[in-house]
């Protein structure tokens, strides 16, 4: 059928991170609508996770705040939560998406009060800190979320739990009878902004990620280092809650690997100079050891690099490990060879941090139910952005840190205007 035309100016932006954020206030600030489709029960995607950002180490609410008010300012944007894209067709300027979402059930009422998960003792694993800790079955997702609204875990919103937390809530906000809906949109464009998942860091067997928790991956020391995480701030052993003085951080978990991930994720070697930083301002006689195949330290951020590389507590490896073992005492012991000097080493730590790199949401968990170009790793490949009304942003695209997103998901936004005008 021939295009004869947009139909609706309404431009769609699947996934709620940095990425889909920045599209949406950027889409609706010229005047345009925008639905914002997130399928956890949050914005923020992965970068609310952080700790701090780099290079500043500023907290990423400084950034994110500022865009949750520009979304509540605007009338223009609707923000659907729980929800996933499970079918499109049609064509630029006349698509039909087909949205799924899951129950939340708390409602619209909610005032996050807290009386739901004060009256229950019922925990969960906590996704927030992906699994490091539980929380309460009704919880917030965590301390900054927006919409700021409760959710109540499937499982006990299924059992007589549920019907405490209802008898708890005042404002009549607990809805236990919630169901899993479908409905339809009608939009002009779609930007996907799908985002990025930590690569499994299980799949690297010769790290032995599964046999100590005192081997985790950047991700979750991310947690660990953050004010709200499941240490409250503190860098701490997760076998025994001790304090992490000697801390390896290994570059290329995963990446650059044929096995794994063929290419580099760009944000890893930075994020283990964060992680160094980190341990560094808690612990005055902490050591930090960094592994590495190459320091990849672009743009302006080489100073950052600069300043933890004149540390002389914090110490640079050439050399990829060949695997970890767990000690008699119980600590990880990495074996491997200096590419320099190939000397073999046989080195113990109280932490061992796989920077592993990033996977498209797309590949991974998440495939988009339409026939998008995705390149042999699964990220989105742009098909010639305007005449085909899908647009990829940020990470979805390909490996970039948050500034690059941002920039990423702002052409993402012009191409989608220019898409519904029939430009």
């Amino acid at each position: 059928m021939a295009n004869t035309g947009p139909e609706s100016q309404t431009i769609l932006v699947v996934g709620g991170g940095i990425a889909g954020i920045t599209a949406a206030v950027e889409v609706a600030e010229t005047g345009y609508d925008v639905i914002l489709l997130e399928r956890d029960p949050s914005l923020g995607g992965r970068v609310t996770r952080f700790a701090r950002y780099f290079p500043k180490l500023c907290h990423p609410t400084c950034g994110l705040e500022i865009n949750y008010q520009r979304i509540k300012k605007n009338s223009q944007i609707k923000v659907i939560t729980m929800a996933t894209v499970a079918a499109v067709s049609g064509q630029r300027g006349n698509f039909t998406v087909t949205v799924e979402t899951q129950p939340r059930h708390v409602n619209a009422k909610c005032t996050a009060c807290g009386d739901c998960a004060r009256a229950t003792e019922m925990e969960v694993p906590n996704p927030f800190n992906y699994g490091l800790d539980r929380t309460r079955a009704a919880h917030l997702p965590h301390e900054h979320a927006f919409p700021m609204r409760y959710v109540i875990a499937p499982e006990a919103a299924a059992n007589g739990e549920g019907e405490k937390m209802k008898a708890a809530c005042k404002y009549g906000a607990i809805d236990l009878d919630e169901k899993p809906e479908t409905f339809e949109i009608k939009v002009g464009a779609i930007i996907w902004a799908t985002g990025w998942k930590p690569y499994d860091a299980a799949k690297i067997t010769a790290y032995a990620y599964d046999l100590s928790p005192d081997i985790i991956s950047n991700v979750e020391m991310e947690r660990l280092a953050a004010h709200d995480g499941p240490t409250g701030g503190r860098i701490l052993r997760p076998s025994d809650g001790e304090p992490a003085k000697r801390v390896a951080l290994i570059q290329c978990a995963g990446s650059r690997d044929v096995n794994h991930l063929p290419y580099c994720s760009r944000i890893c070697c930075l994020g283990s100079l964060k992680h160094a930083a980190y341990l560094r301002e808690q612990y005055a006689d902490a050591e930090a050891d960094i592994y590495y195949i190459d320091i990849r330290a672009h743009d302006k951020l080489e100073a950052f690099y600069n300043r933890l590389k004149a540390d002389p507590q914090v110490h640079f490896i050439k050399s990829k490990p060949g695997h970890i073992e767990i000690g008699d005492d119980g600590r990880p012991v990495i074996r491997g060879e200096h590419t320099l000097s190939r000397e073999i080493y046989e080195t113990p730590y109280d932490l061992v941090v796989l920077a592993t790199g990033m996977e498209p949401t797309a590949a991974a968990d998440y495939r988009p139910p339409v026939e998008l170009i995705q390149d042999e790793y699964g990220f989105i490949v742009p098909d010639d952005g305007v005449d085909g009304g899908m647009i990829a942003a940020g990470v979805a695209g390909g490996p970039l840190d948050v500034s690059m997103s941002v920039q990423s998901a702002t052409a993402a936004a012009l191409k989608a205007i220019q898409a519904v005008r029939g430009v």
